[in-house]
């Protein structure tokens, strides 16, 4: 029998790019999922979910507004687990208090008012952010040890208008409070660069500069990684156990091999905790005479996008 047979669980943004790989996994172990949408009628964000294995069966699509409160209490209703992925993902923005940090915090806030209020609910897993970790000042050399007790600091990012990262360290902190003053056991999961095969039809921000590289764009400059320090992509799923973790072990940073910045590592999460890492590889890169106007010869340490 599948792990999550007879078992429902909630996938709030399922239209993303993290939350549909989640979705997917979730209907292959046998989950019945429950995922809200911001449009249930929009075939953009709803057909490629549809077409899932599983999905006629077992998948249940609800309309929900992050800045609704009560939004998500029918879509929580009955669940084992909820996975909370809806935030807003801009590294830009005109209004930053309105296009990110409020709907960041509300969202997480008003998804976590909805567990509270069911008895169903074992456990809460919050999509938070390595943005939410690495922002506080602090030097990244490399005899420094990034793990899950560090957090992003709220003064240096707005100093620095840094306002994804912002909107990411304050919804994280609010839904700990929130989580601990009525006994909602959570997790908070922190991917770094997310990107690998799309399931959407969108491109999602991440993958956005692996395309710019891959065009050749002359005025692109990555700002966290240069195209090494990304050899293979991932995202993470996780299982939900009705048993509770240790304090310690519930913030998790999700780095793997190149990815920024190279010193973090995962704090293993305990017997009581299961998880598995899809992995994908990206294309050779090599370099190509759009990108070379020298027409150099390409090193190891001087390439850059080109797919074979």
């Amino acid at each position: 029998m599948s792990v999550g047979a007879e078992k429902v669980v909630c996938v709030t943004g399922a239209s993303g790019y993290i939350a549909s790989w989640l979705v997917k996994l979730l209907l292959q172990r046998g989950y019945t999922v429950n995922a809200s949408v911001r449009d249930p009628n929009d075939p953009k964000k709803t057909e490629h979910l549809l077409m899932l294995d599983g999905a006629k069966e077992r998948l249940h699509l609800f309309k929900a507004d992050i800045l609704e409160e009560g939004s998500f209490d029918s879509l929580v209703d009955g669940c084992e687990g909820v996975f909370h992925t809806a935030s807003p993902v801009y590294l830009s923005a005109n209004d930053p208090q309105a296009e990110l940090i409020e709907p960041a915090v509300k969202g997480t806030l008003n998804v976590l008012r909805s567990c509270a209020k069911v008895s169903s609910v074992k456990r809460v897993v919050i999509t938070s952010s390595m943005a939410a970790v690495v922002y506080n000042g602090k030097p990244h050399t490399p005899d420094v040890l990034v793990d899950e007790t560090w957090f992003s600091d709220p003064a240096f990012c707005e100093e620095s208008k840094l306002w994804y990262t912002l909107s990411k360290t304050l919804a994280e902190k609010a839904a700990w409070e929130f989580s601990k003053e009525n006994g909602i056991d959570m997790i908070a999961m922190h991917p770094g660069w997310v990107s690998g095969p799309l399931l959407q039809p969108t491109i999602n921000t991440s993958l956005k500069p692996f395309l710019k590289l891959a065009k050749g764009e002359p005025d692109y400059k990555s700002t966290n990684a240069t195209a090494q320090e990304l050899p293979r992509t991932q995202m993470t799923d996780i299982v939900l156990t009705s048993n509770t973790l240790k304090e310690e072990s519930k913030r998790s940073i999700s780095i793997r091999d190149g990815m920024v910045p190279p010193t973090s590592r995962r704090r293993n999460m305990g017997d009581n905790y299961y998880e598995q890492t899809v992995q994908y590889h990206i294309p050779t890169l090599k370099l190509n005479k759009q990108t070379n106007p020298q027409n150099k010869k390409p090193t190891k340490n001087n390439q850059t996008m080109s797919t074979t």
